[in-house]
């Protein structure tokens, strides 16, 4: 099993952990993590991009003029698409984008992702992130210290944190996840993860389910 250094505030070393083998160390092929991602962004689109055709616009009952011996183009409505005024030809219309993909893929993009940061030395382990009250410049000291300061990261829990995710929510491209939140597309688009002692002991008891 890979072990990885715990850290305390200071980046100073106290002592290890071992990560799962079926977690950060597997090899997955090509585009499973693409795949996943591809799907996670899919699925957040809303599809409520919507413009009006000639048949939503009101007025145009009537036929401007008639059909011959007016010199002029046929016209059956003042708000066809040629028209200033018209419909849209065309248009985006409300759609659903999402779709699924197998729960095992998904897993295995996870991991894939997970062992893709572990093996680009990507992951770093603190011993302990309480706080006593939401404090952003505390989070910005803790994330300095760890060398993370200016760097994407995202900060794994084993549990939803109040004090963790308030301090942490107005630093730019820092996010926080549970655990049970995470996803390859959060774990790929951060360049750093920031796993709390408990949060990586969890992960890696889940590594069989």
């Amino acid at each position: 099993m890979p072990d990885i250094d715990i850290k305390d505030r200071n980046n100073k070393s106290v002592g290890t952990v071992s990560l799962s083998e079926d977690i950060f160390g597997i090899k997955a092929k090509d585009g499973v993590v693409h795949n996943a991602v591809v799907n996670f962004l899919a699925n957040q689109r809303q599809g409520n991009a919507c413009t009006k055709t000639k048949g939503l616009i009101s007025g145009g009952g009537k036929k401007p003029w008639k059909q011959k011996h007016t010199g002029r183009a046929r016209a059956g409505s003042s708000r066809s698409p040629l028209w200033r005024g018209g419909g849209t030809a065309f248009g985006p219309q409300p759609r659903d984008y999402s779709y699924t993909i197998p729960k095992k893929a998904r897993r295995l993009a996870l991991k894939a992702a997970l062992s893709g940061k572990f093996s680009d030395h990507e992951v770093v382990v603190i011993d302990d992130l309480k706080l006593e009250k939401p404090n952003t410049k505390e989070m910005c000291s803790i994330l300095k210290g760890l060398e993370l300061s200016g760097k994407t990261t995202l900060i794994v829990v084993p549990e939803m944190n109040q004090m963790v995710m308030l301090s942490a929510r107005n630093i730019p491209g820092v996010s926080v996840r549970r655990v049970s939140d995470l996803n390859s597309y959060d774990v790929a688009v951060h360049s750093m993860l920031l796993f709390t002692k408990q949060a990586a002991a969890l992960i890696s008891e889940a590594s069989g389910k």
